[in-house]
């Protein structure tokens, strides 16, 4: 993810070493673990999610104002959890896109999804500008390269006016929830991860998942390259210590000054 003053990138975090050595390996590693395990990962989701992820990503898309007739986009669509509760809210007049890098996934969405889906990186979105009334990512802003390059593309693609929603996790704050959070998505989500689908890789990819949530770029950073991209409005919602909405919007007039 981004350099610690929100520019930039970095080498992965020391911590991470067990998993890939540089960027190339990061890749290579989300690549493999994504395509292994593309069959298990709505049921890994509900792990995480405690059953509650269909109800909250309606929910949420729904607060930051996706409504009727609206073209969506949804980057690192994965399986296509976010676009199907896209679909439901923006109804038969609107459209929703789902982009992802691994061809895994997109092969594991097209079985349950009806729209267009597209190969491709967030750091270099495959569309034109001002194409979308609103744009998502879900629980993969770890996985990106550069924020403000990522954040810049996505105020590109979308039209004056229209919103950009991040769902993502956060380091808790207390040492209770940190506590917590590495018992429950350290160990056990982990185990039952390889007792539910038989696969080491699921587990690999749970006992990862909260490796980058102990390790991810603080909030405040996040919310200040989406406002140095140019977004306006920028504002974040946390849940529970450990969930946390991101929403900023595009400016009416067209891009905002963006501070050198």
């Amino acid at each position: 993810m981004a350099r610690e003053d929100g520019r930039g990138s970095l080498p992965p975090h020391p911590a991470l070493g067990d998993y890939y050595a540089d960027e190339a390996g990061h890749h290579r590693f989300l690549d493999s673990m994504f395509e292994a395990t593309a069959r298990h990962y709505d049921g890994l989701n509900g792990l995480v999610s405690l059953g509650s992820g269909d109800r909250y990503r309606r929910h949420a898309l729904r607060k930051a104002g996706l409504t009727q007739g609206m073209a969506l986009l949804d980057v690192a669509t994965g399986t296509g959890l976010v676009a199907r509760a896209g679909r439901a809210l923006v109804g038969p007049t609107g459209r929703v896109t789902g982009l992802d890098r691994n061809a895994g996934m997109l092969a594991q969405a097209r079985r349950a999804t009806d729209g267009p889906l597209v190969r491709g990186v967030a750091e270099r979105l495959p569309f034109r500008d001002a194409s979308f009334d609103f744009l998502s990512m879900a629980y993969a802003l770890r996985h990106v390269t550069d924020l403000e390059i990522t954040f810049r593309e996505y105020l590109r693609v979308l039209k004056p006016g229209r919103t950009v929603l991040i769902l993502e996790f956060a380091r808790p704050r207390s040492r209770v929830g940190l506590a917590v959070g590495r018992l429950y998505l350290k160990r056990i989500v982990p185990w039952l991860a390889r007792l539910r689908s038989g696969s080491r890789e699921a587990e690999i990819l749970m006992s990862y998942c909260w490796d980058t949530v102990e390790h991810c770029v603080p909030g405040e950073l996040i919310e200040d390259a989406l406002r140095r991209a140019g977004f306006e409005g920028v504002r974040r919602t946390g849940w529970f210590g450990v969930f946390v909405e991101y929403v900023g919007r595009k400016p009416a007039a067209g891009p905002a000054a963006v501070t050198p």
